[in-house]
């Protein structure tokens, strides 16, 4: 800051750069939409503060000064930098970028795996990519698009429905040879249950809600913990136990074989996978470009 203080009053160095440019004080002011005697004082502040004579005034017009000529060039280099900063700036700007939101379990297993064919289909198409665990604000300024999990239902915006929340409980193939095969839902009591922390009320269908779709009462205790979806399916996959898996979210796990079906007992409940956007909204080509995509590869 002490650095900035000894500069010249910058609004000043406008005046100046307009005065010498032009040659003449009146000139300026109307250039700059003021007056002559404005300008005369916005000029006199900068040699104050210089200590040297900027102009040589004359009956008509002015001359500049060698201090005001190197002045003049040193303001022209940082305008020229500014102006070149600001055109990137604005370049950056209004590119086709646009940040969508999800949680992590959505990012990781399902839309990064097919970002490369969306960046074919919508080409020079920049994705910001925002994730957490937590609910999070889809009316920020921040957000394009929101692909939120939920009930449907978010003040001031459009919603979606994706796909609706059904789920299955997975495992490695290693564990399932292990310490399965599993029958029946009372069977799969007795796995190592992977289980999602949740903070607060859960959002997302858990172990005591399966068993209970599945007309039987949890198991008491047992099992393992995590404080996020991702890190429970990598337990899974790593074959420490059985959790349960969101479709679409794992098809490509179980495509790959890192997964299997531990038990076919699907449950699927009112909640889902939403693309929401605020109300308002101006469609713009990569919107609907990136709707158009989404849509698609959910039809897949």
């Amino acid at each position: 800051m002490s650095k900035l203080k000894r500069l010249p009053p910058l609004e000043a160095l406008v005046f100046f750069e307009s005065a010498a440019r032009l040659q003449s004080f009146s000139a300026a002011a109307r250039e700059l939409g003021t007056t002559q005697p404005a300008v005369s004082h916005r000029i006199g502040q900068v040699e104050r503060d210089l200590g040297v004579p900027l102009f040589t005034r004359r009956h008509r017009g002015v001359s500049i000064t060698p201090p005001g000529a190197e002045l003049l060039d040193a303001v022209r280099q940082c305008t020229r930098t500014l102006e070149a900063v600001t055109e990137k700036i604005r370049a950056h700007r209004t590119r086709a970028a646009f940040t969508v939101a999800s949680d992590f379990c959505f990012a990781t297993y399902w839309l990064m795996p097919r970002l490369p064919d969306l960046l074919r289909q919508v080409p020079g198409l920049e994705i910001r990519l925002l994730t957490s665990e937590e609910d999070f604000d889809v009316l920020s300024p921040l957000v394009d698009f929101a692909i939120a999990f939920g009930p449907g239902q978010w003040d001031g915006c459009q919603a979606d429905l994706l796909f609706a929340e059904t789920v299955l409980p997975v495992c490695s193939p290693a564990y399932r040879d292990r310490v399965g095969p599993w029958p029946d839902p009372a069977a799969l009591g007795r796995a190592t249950l992977l289980h999602l922390d949740s903070p607060g009320p859960a959002r997302w269908l858990c172990w005591d809600d399966w068993f209970q779709a599945c007309r039987l009462a949890a198991p008491a205790g047992g099992g393992m913990v995590f404080d996020n979806s991702t890190l429970t399916l990598q337990a899974a996959v790593a074959g420490q136990g059985v959790a349960l898996g969101w479709v679409p979210l794992v098809e490509d796990l179980l495509r790959r074989g890192d997964l299997v079906v531990a038990l076919d007992r699907p449950v699927t409940t009112d909640n889902g996978y939403y693309l929401v956007e605020p109300l308002p909204s101006q469609a713009s080509p990569r919107h609907l470009g990136f709707r158009r995509w989404l849509q698609a590869a959910l039809a897949v």
